[in-house]
């Protein structure tokens, strides 16, 4: 059997959307990340693949928000490149005269991951997307976000007939509203979240299960504050269970937010960077065309352990251990 390497992509424009050092969602995020990156290079290599991002134009972004959501954000960016500052969507969304390029190389890093996954060329792929993309639906930003990279990866696999049915797997401790509004009504791709409940954006509760021909095609897993590390594993895996069975997907995508971690600022949940290698491996256990993109984590060094986590077991290595304060591979 051929062995296929995991991919991992970042745009370089990801790291240019300039929301403020006082903003949550700073670019220290991916700085902190690619730096963790770069330190297990020696145990990752011929394990994983850094893969430069193709470009997509627009006309992937309308595959799911519309024109005028569209053009509301290109005209902001315009305008904060006029005047050399950030331009607020909302009070929590701002962007910067380098956002169009990171929001839609994001968009573009997670169509090239997707694809080369579905046609054999990587067996999985970790995309750092930034800015996130979960709340944000098909005519409206906000929460941070601008374009919901995964539901656009969904679609377009669709088009380009990569798969029928897609799993959203979304375990950011928010609720992925934008992308439940979606998908609310498909029967073709199942969204599975686990998220803190109640909590913003207050959506999410485990009665909202889509409605029409996608009525069963939602899952919500609300999770209580301080819930144990044992036991949201517990709901995780039951909640896999019903997914896969439900929608038997030719492909998984994931919202991998790790704002679900004990300590982030935003966040009320228990979770290690341990528990995200878990949660990781029981995906690719069960299916093969997994495609994990980054949303939310808020506490740069620990969000960036806890991707590279899930970096390691999509490529079928062990998790990290700690030393001394040190990262280190077993």
């Amino acid at each position: 059997m051929t062995y296929l390497p995991s991919a991992f992509l970042m745009h370089p424009s990801s790291s240019l959307h300039d929301t403020g050092w006082g903003h949550p969602e700073h670019q220290g995020r991916l700085r902190s990340l690619a730096s963790a990156l770069a330190g297990d290079m020696p145990a990752l290599q011929g394990s994983v693949e850094p893969v430069r991002p193709e470009e997509v134009g627009e006309d992937a972004l309308l595959r799911v928000h519309t024109p005028e959501h569209v053009a509301l954000v290109r005209s902001a960016v315009t305008e904060a490149t006029a005047t050399g500052c950030p331009v607020e969507l909302d009070p929590d969304t701002r962007v910067s005269a380098a956002s169009w390029d990171a929001a839609l190389g994001s968009v573009a890093a997670a169509i090239t991951a997707a694809r080369g996954v579905a046609q054999g060329r990587w067996a999985n792929a970790f995309v750092a997307t930034r800015p996130p993309g979960h709340h944000a639906s098909a005519e409206r930003a906000m929460g941070f976000c601008l374009f919901n990279s995964v539901a656009v990866t969904a679609r377009w696999l669709q088009a380009e007939g990569l798969a029928e049915r897609v799993l959203i797997i979304d375990w950011d401790v928010h609720h992925g509203n934008g992308t439940q509004d979606v998908f609310w009504e498909d029967p073709t791709v199942f969204y599975l979240s686990l998220h803190q409940f109640p909590y913003w954006p207050g959506t999410g509760s485990a009665d909202e299960r889509g409605a029409g021909r996608g009525a069963g095609w939602t899952l919500n897993v609300p999770v209580a504050l301080h819930t144990s590390r044992a036991e949201y594993l517990s709901l995780y895996h039951d909640s896999l269970d019903v997914a896969f069975t439900t929608a038997r997907p030719d492909a998984v995508l994931v919202s991998a937010g790790f704002d679900c971690l004990a300590g982030d600022p935003l966040g009320g949940l228990l979770l290690e960077p341990d528990d995200l290698h878990t949660m990781t491996r029981a995906l690719t256990d069960r299916a093969n065309h997994v495609v994990a993109c980054l949303e939310g984590g808020y506490e740069p060094s620990r969000t960036a352990r806890a991707a590279l986590s899930v970096v390691r077991a999509l490529a079928g290595l062990g998790p990290l251990r700690e030393t001394s304060g040190e990262l280190t591979s077993p």
